[in-house]
């Protein structure tokens, strides 16, 4: 086994282990770009990983800056760990723009000093970076026609990914001292910051949470669009991922207060179901 396979096989290994929902979308696409997503993917879990390993603030922030500089250093072909030796490669076979990827970690350093949010603004720029950026980093590997607009739906697209994620994950983010919601819609439903870190279910909680809910349906909306500028085997995998995610945020609208409960997943026979369906329709 040379060593490149090696690499992207530890990377295929992180992402079954850690990205369930992402690795049932993935398993959809053509071996090569399988493998060349995991890689992407592996680098974003571990980055991701620096910010909540619960460090102290300043040793948290030196780990992101030598990631940054091992990233640096793999663009210019200096590749020492299985992350990023797959990762230069799939960089190279795809080209990926390398700013996605600084992208990635500028978001991931919001993180060390922005705990709060005071508009959807602040919040969207958020997304932007730790989301919009995994889009078109994925959509260079899987190939697209439409250009910008194609790039404009994968941002749309990872921004509603994201947004999903911050309502399942609020009392996950609370426990860490974060509130992603933005405060001033907080205000707005009178909802306040003490509401949410005590997890309170209340009828302004249930306003709030069905405002938030049909935000990023219209992301989802928006995100669609991709779809069909994608070759077949990608779209079906784009369609698993949003189906997946859409489900959770379906559950939410139905009971809010389950996030204070339980963190929402679906049962691995419905993500398959998803999967085979997407595929079908990917197809036609």
């Amino acid at each position: 086994m040379s060593s490149l396979t090696a690499a992207y096989d530890y990377c295929q290994d992180l992402t079954r282990r850690e990205a369930k929902n992402f690795y049932y979308g993935f398993a959809l696409l053509p071996r090569p770009q399988r493998r060349a997503i995991y890689s992407a993917y592996a680098f974003a879990r571990q980055c991701d990983d620096i910010v909540d390993a619960d460090l102290p603030r300043e040793e948290a922030a030196t780990q992101l800056a030598a990631y940054r500089q091992t990233f640096e250093d793999c663009l210019s072909g200096e590749r020492e760990s299985p992350v990023f030796q797959a990762l230069g490669r799939t960089i190279e076979r795809y080209g990926v723009p390398p700013d996605y990827f600084r992208d990635l970690i500028a978001g991931c350093e919001m993180d060390l000093t922005q705990t709060r949010y005071p508009d959807f603004d602040a919040l969207k720029e958020y997304c932007r970076r730790v989301a919009s950026a995994v889009g078109v980093i994925s959509i260079e590997i899987f190939g697209y026609k439409g250009g910008e607009k194609a790039r404009r739906y994968a941002a749309d697209l990872g921004i509603a990914l994201q947004l999903t994620n911050i309502l399942r994950d609020v009392q996950e983010d609370a426990t860490r001292g974060r509130i992603y919601l933005p405060l001033d819609e907080l205000e707005w439903f009178g909802y306040g910051p003490d509401d949410l870190m005590s997890g309170r279910v209340t009828s302004d909680f249930k306003r709030l949470m069905s405002f938030q809910v049909d935000r990023a349906r219209q992301y989802y909306n928006e995100g669609r669009r991709l779809l069909p500028l994608l070759p077949a085997r990608a779209r079906a995998c784009v369609g698993v991922m949003a189906g997946i995610y859409s489900a959770i945020l379906d559950a939410i609208e139905r009971d809010p207060g389950v996030i204070y409960r339980q963190r929402l997943s679906l049962p691995t026979s419905q993500k398959l179901v998803l999967a085979g369906r997407e595929l079908a329709r990917s197809l036609i």
